[in-house]
């Protein structure tokens, strides 16, 4: 390879007539080197010069290895829409997804286009390229995939330097002099001083936190072309950054978004695909029984259909579906299909139950009001509170964007670093005087604080206590599972509501009592509890009606 220094091999030249022959070796000091290579052919477009570069690059493993890379029609697909260009020769796209299954050749593909614009036809000098990824691990393999690469390129390996212990790569000749190219992990603290001109995000799904995405998307204003790729298999669950992509992406390719900066190319089974259909595995393995084992993805299924636990797994790792790996207690199709609108301005004056879940100081408070209609329907309201301060770091722990959903007015940031009860008291303030509000369910979990503050203001709701244990909050489950299982929800898809819903899990008895378990949740679930609690209120004033009105029929 093209490390310089004691011990590095010898530069290689291009050799003409020589004493050992046209194009010979010189005392086994250089080796035979291409004038032109394939992608500097006059006459190509932009895309085929990058196929060409693409097509160049030998396999360096699996059974494929030792010849070159050939681009299949999908790849090609792909390669045209990032790589076409405009009426001034720009290429429009600034941030290309391309979002498929594991084992689809990945690797190769993320290699070469490193490559490509390092020392490629899309090389820049003293460009900036690089490679991300969630951990050292992750980001050391494009590293040396490309180092393996060049060693069997040469006229690639005579033009660049490599330093193994830094995972860097410099050019020193020819196109792209100047650039470097670097291996980066999930440390986005020290990555604010970068420029790249092109960066590869492998495996974005599986980021634990957004930082170093954004370090590098809000980096390349500096370019006059820049270029953000990221290709990855689908993340667990709606809030990951990459989940935020492929919607806005799958937008954009249904005409519903305008913008050309942007492109989304989604191998990916529909929920509803049958999952042990070879059509389905098509769906979201373009590369399925050409170089990606179809006998593989058929021993993955037959063990997923055996063993429950591995279901989850193959859909999001074999299918490209958004899956959390852990079986949840409500289904995300189910929820989902109860993101009805919601026409706020409607529920003004109207009969409410109000289920409060309150936090410890630093932590998620959720108030959530429930409006039955004649149909048998509920709107849903959700006020979710959590400090200011630190919410950044809250958001990497919980691995959801606080700070966008507080913009979005989803969220209310409570000034300071502990939740402040008076605000809390305050929105049940609006509350009583926005709506008819029969009852507010809570936890007693700090609700002293809470009543002083709604003294302080003289604001007097009607509040009830709910115990938390398997008692009071097993029929209020049961209930809520039966009213997403029948549609009969409409929440508007909020996004922190929808958050608590795919932590929650549920805890059994020995009787088969069920309830929401905040200890072995994956996250927060807060909301959901304050949901739950809010529907048995209903029935709880339903049934102390009941008796009165049986007594005044006798009397």
């Amino acid at each position: 390879m093209g490390q310089r220094g004691k011990g590095a091999k010898p530069k290689l030249a291009v050799v003409g007539n020589t004493a050992q022959g046209a194009f010979g070796f010189a005392q086994d000091e250089v080796s035979p080197l291409r004038s032109v290579l394939p992608w500097e052919k006059p006459g190509l477009s932009r895309v085929e010069r990058v196929v060409a570069f693409l097509e160049d690059l030998p396999i360096t493993q699996g059974s494929l290895a030792g010849s070159k890379l050939e681009i299949r029609d999908w790849q090609r697909d792909f390669l045209e829409a990032v790589y076409a260009e405009d009426e001034t020769g720009q290429r429009p796209v600034r941030t290309a997804v391309l979002s498929m299954a594991r084992k689809n050749g990945k690797t190769q593909l993320v290699a070469g286009l490193g490559l490509c614009h390092l020392v490629g036809p899309e090389a820049e000098s003293r460009g900036e390229v690089y490679a991300a990824a969630n951990d050292k691990q992750q980001s050391g393999k494009t590293f040396m995939e490309m180092v393996a690469i060049l060693d069997e390129h040469p006229e690639l390996d005579t033009r660049v330097n490599v330093v193994k212990f830094s995972k860097r790569i410099e050019v020193l000749s020819g196109t792209g002099k100047g650039s470097i190219f670097q291996a980066l992990s999930a440390d986005a603290s020290t990555k604010q001083g970068l420029s790249p001109s092109f960066t590869i995000y492998d495996e974005l799904g599986t980021a634990p936190k957004r930082d170093l995405y954004e370090a590098l998307d809000t980096a390349m204003g500096a370019r006059d072309n820049p270029l953000l790729c990221v290709i990855s298999t689908q993340a667990a669950n709606d809030h990951a950054v990459l989940s935020e992509l492929v919607d806005y992406g799958k937008k954009i390719n249904a005409g519903e978004e305008i913008d050309p900066s942007f492109h989304l190319t989604f191998y990916g089974a529909d929920q509803d695909d049958d999952p042990w259909s070879e059509e389905t595995w098509l769906k979201a393995n373009p590369a399925l029984g050409d170089f990606r084992s179809l006998e593989d993805v058929q021993r993955q299924a037959a063990q997923a259909q055996r063993i429950p636990s591995k279901e989850q797994s193959f859909r999001n790792l074999i299918l490209n579906q958004r899956v959390d790996a852990h079986v949840r207690f409500l289904a995300k199709a189910e929820w989902d299909a109860n993101g009805g609108a919601v026409d706020y301005a409607a529920l003004a004056g109207r009969e409410c139950w109000g289920g409060l879940d309150l936090s410890q100081s630093r932590d998620l408070t959720a108030f959530v009001l429930v409006f039955p209609d004649a149909d048998g329907g509920i709107d849903v309201f959700a006020r979710f509170f959590l400090p200011e301060a630190g919410i950044r770091e809250k958001s990497e722990q919980d691995r959801v964007p606080y700070e966008v959903w507080a913009k979005q007015g989803f969220l209310t940031l409570i000034p300071g670093p502990v939740i402040d009860p008076s605000a809390v008291a305050e929105a049940i303030a609006e509350a009583c005087q926005d709506f008819d509000l029969r009852t507010i369910a809570y936890d007693r979990w700090r609700i002293n604080d809470l009543k002083r503050e709604l003294d302080r203001i003289n604001v007097a709701p009607p509040l009830e206590p709910f115990g938390q244990g398997f008692r009071d909050m097993g029929p209020a489950v049961d209930k809520l599972e039966r009213m997403v299982a029948e549609g009969r929800l409409r929440h508007a898809g909020n996004p922190i509501l929808t958050f608590c819903a795919s932590n929650a899990v549920i805890e059994r008895d020995a009787a088969g009592n069920r309830k929401l378990d905040k200890a072995r949740s994956s996250g927060r679930i807060d909301g959901l509890v304050a949901l739950a609690m809010a529907i048995e209120a209903i029935d709880r004033e339903l049934e102390e009606e009941l008796p009165a009105c049986l007594a005044q029929l006798l009397e």
